[in-house]
């Protein structure tokens, strides 16, 4: 099987780049331009359809869900997909942690026909109960696993060594490691006293990858948990080997995205941490985790993400994963589910107009908004369902105002 990136680099337009270029309202030679130099991925969800994610394409966001070992609902979990793909996410990542979680992964992928990613490092955890039972082949077989039943991508932590994890642990921060994928293979790495595994076997894993044509997205252990916890030597050293793993694999014709410049980060570096972040990686795509520019908006973390989010994807970040109300706090509802990825449709709207230019959408929804076309403001509206609860009146104003209203005031001296 040929992948997205090998056809590329051949100079073959695939029907995933003609679904991404039609969908993107883009020249598919661009689009293929763009894969072939790593810059664009196409990701696949096998008899459904192809995603782009990456430099010159709107920006996407991805919708995490999942057990814990604390609240095993499989149902909950497939009602939480169904409402991610209703409101908007391009993507699921599937997290479960707890109860029978083949089973729920392949309910997930039964109910929705987003691309799925997984991390597979989570499920072998929750299988053997120890870092010291888990073995290489255990790493692998789990890999090879989520690749058959069809997921989209898959999320390793191979950016750091245990040289790095000495440096990590002399260093002041306030909150440490808080990725968990990075905390698994850094807790692995502590029990056996060996090198990270990921690192270890990655060109099998790359092999494995792709046969079916797999997104490798390469993690971000490194991030920082909290605002105070400035970028550092073990953030940096992540993303230069992050870059060269991707280059790596990208020779061996598998796609790469990067994650990076998530967690917590002070809302006045965003913006340039994400340009040196783009500059490092090459313009390969950059996942980023919120990020949230406050730490004391628990509760209302989803509101405080959107406004990083808007920040960092204006400033070249491709792919977003939502926040949650319930963020730090507990494991999400459907409402949580909901809220987060409106929000980061909010966020990604945002930064496509700093990407961009201005929306023509928003074009259209202000000329309505100047008739007091109430009908037409709602067909422009990302949600038009809230929007019309919000009106209950139709009467050419609203309750706000009355008559009161500027606009119908100066309407009548303007036209």
């Amino acid at each position: 099987m040929e992948t997205e990136l090998e056809a590329a680099l051949a100079g073959i337009i695939t029907q995933g780049m003609e679904v991404v270029a039609k969908s993107e309202k883009l020249e598919t030679k661009l689009i293929r331009a763009g894969a072939e130099k790593g810059e664009i991925v196409i990701m696949t969800r096998r008899g459904y359809g192809s995603l782009g994610i990456g430099k010159g394409l709107s920006t996407k966001i991805n919708a995490n869900i999942g057990t814990s070992p604390m609240a095993v609902n499989p149902m909950e979990e497939v009602e939480k997909a169904k409402v991610a793909e209703t409101y908007g996410a391009h993507t699921i990542s599937d997290l479960s942690t707890g109860g029978d979680i083949d089973a729920i992964r392949r309910s997930v992928f039964a109910a929705t026909s987003l691309p799925i990613t997984t991390v597979p490092i989570y499920q072998i955890v929750a299988k053997r109960h120890s870092f010291h039972k888990i073995s290489h082949r255990d790493l692998i077989s789990m890999i090879e696993k989520h690749v058959e039943e069809g997921v989209s991508s898959i999320v390793i932590h191979a950016g750091f060594t245990l040289k790095m994890l000495e440096k990590l642990k002399k260093k002041r921060r306030v909150m440490g490691m808080v990725s968990r994928g990075g905390s698994f293979t850094a807790a692995w790495m502590i029990e056996h006293q060996a090198e990270n595994p990921f690192l270890e076997r990655f060109d099998e894993i790359l092999k494995i990858l792709r046969k079916r044509d797999v997104v490798l997205s390469l993690g971000n252990s490194m991030r920082s948990g909290c605002i105070h916890d400035l970028r550092d030597e073990p953030q940096l050293f992540e993303i230069k080997m992050n870059f060269e793993l991707a280059k790596k694999a990208n020779a061996q014709g598998v796609q790469v995205i990067i994650e990076g410049m998530g967690g917590h980060v002070n809302a006045g570096e965003i913006w340039k941490y994400v340009k040196y972040h783009k500059k490092m990686i090459e313009n390969r795509p950059l996942f980023v985790a919120g990020p949230l520019p406050i730490d004391v908006a628990v509760g209302y973390d989803h509101i405080a993400a959107c406004v990083g989010a808007s920040i960092a994807a204006g400033a070249g970040a491709d792919y977003l994963c939502h926040i949650t109300p319930s963020e730090h706090l507990s494991l999400p509802t459907l409402d949580d589910i909901k809220e987060g990825v409106i929000a980061f449709r909010i966020a990604a709207h945002i930064g496509d107009s700093m990407k961009y230019g201005l929306s023509n959408r928003d074009l259209e929804l202000a000329k309505r908004r100047r008739k007091l076309d109430w009908e037409g403001q709602f067909r422009y509206a990302l949600y038009p369902e809230r929007a019309m609860a919000l009106h209950p009146q139709k009467n050419g104003t609203c309750i706000m105002c009355g008559r009161y209203c500027a606009i119908k005031t100066m309407n009548k001296y303007f036209g």
